[in-house]
């Protein structure tokens, strides 16, 4: 039996690329600007808000007006963390199948905490989740194996019993640096340039209903 599941959040335990299209797409619209399709901006969310300034308004970090759009789509999005965003598809069923069993389970994560936690309470889930590590809480953020570790020491469990599931190279390297299971989950926010296949993962599915198959072997 594992000691722990932990999850990624963005992209793996919780769909919140409607939100941020929803807020991106706002602040265009305001400008006059049309909107930009969903799936450029789904392909982008796990880069940051950066990234999502540079993808909406073509401009680079340290470009003039750079910094004040993305503290703009900050703000915008600290108001709108929850209005579309819902854990995935078969998700729930995974949550209550760790809960069932006593396997504990947490989140890390690379979205600030003032982010996360809000989140976390909106969709109820807050007091179901055993951790939650983000940047803030930690001196080197993924694909450094501190978030993983420290998520693991606040569960009581050890690492190399522990499963880490992501959507991006560096959760799968995080995994692996904590000597951990790894899953990539194929549905997260995949950028087309680094498919899930060359990232070494232990596991790999399409969807999060897979995931308590591959569990019960472990």
């Amino acid at each position: 039996m594992i000691s722990a599941l932990l999850f990624d959040l963005d992209g793996t335990l919780i769909d919140t690329a409607p939100d941020f299209a929803l807020v991106l797409n706002g602040m265009r619209r305001r400008r006059q600007l049309s909107d930009i399709p969903f799936e450029e901006i789904h392909a982008t969310v796990s880069e940051g808000a950066r990234a999502l300034v540079q993808l909406g308004f073509n401009l680079n970090e340290g470009d003039e007006g750079f910094e004040a759009l993305r503290q703009e789509l900050l703000d915008d999005y600290l108001q709108n963390l929850s209005q579309q965003s819902r854990l995935y598809p078969g998700m729930e069923d995974v949550l209550s199948w760790a809960e069932s069993r006593g396997v504990p389970w947490g989140i890390v994560t690379n979205k600030p905490s003032r982010y996360a936690e809000p989140l976390l309470r909106d969709l109820k889930l807050a007091q179901r989740c055993a951790s939650l590590v983000c940047p803030d809480h930690v001196k080197q953020r993924k694909p450094h194996p501190e978030p993983i570790l420290l998520a693991c020491a606040q569960m009581n469990a050890n690492a190399t019993t522990a499963v880490y599931v992501g959507d991006h190279r560096r959760d799968i390297e995080a995994g692996k640096n904590a000597g951990s299971t790894t899953v990539a989950c194929t549905y997260g926010y995949i950028h087309p340039g680094d498919p899930a296949p060359s990232w070494g993962a232990d596991y790999t599915v399409e969807t999060a209903s897979e995931l308590v198959p591959i569990l019960e072997t472990l």
